[in-house]
């Protein structure tokens, strides 16, 4: 009985020894629920790995196969299974399913209310644009005749 407990301890703690053990996992956490949160996750971060890669394959020497190939290939397959079990682990899905959940009781705008708020947003921001145009115009004419600013 204190084994069970231990080894159910060690799994839920989210302790490092536990993250490395989950690195070499190829399952999936709850399969099923909070899967395109997950992917969407797991997409974002692969395009930054790849983006990095690709950076450091075009900082590398060009005769260097090694190190313009090689590393970033090795780097980014590394990167991408990270990615994938990281996305996996039981408190970062978790995390993402009750995303996903509570994303799904959003209530969004219909096309309409949303071109309306559009629009009521960048006629807002036009006028402050004009009214902060004008005090500027005013401060610095006053400026210019105070002989503050030549």
């Amino acid at each position: 009985m204190a084994t069970s407990a231990k080894s159910k301890e060690s799994v839920t703690s989210g302790g490092s020894a536990s993250f490395v053990q989950n690195l070499f996992h190829a399952g999936l956490y709850k399969r099923n629920q909070g899967r395109i949160t997950r992917q969407v996750t797991f997409a974002a971060i692969a395009i930054a790995m790849l983006l990095g890669c690709w950076r450091l394959h075009l900082s590398a020497d060009p005769t260097d196969v090694a190190m313009r190939i090689g590393l970033p290939a090795a780097l980014l397959t590394a990167g991408l299974w990270i990615a994938y079990r990281v996305v996996n682990l039981a408190n970062f899905a978790d995390f993402l399913i009750s995303v996903e959940a509570e994303m799904s009781k959003v209530s969004w705008p219909t096309k309409t209310e949303l071109v309306r708020g559009s629009m009521v947003v960048l006629i807002t921001i036009l006028f402050l644009a004009g009214f902060l145009f004008m005090f500027d115009f005013i401060w610095a004419m006053v400026f210019k005749y105070l002989g503050i600013v030549g």
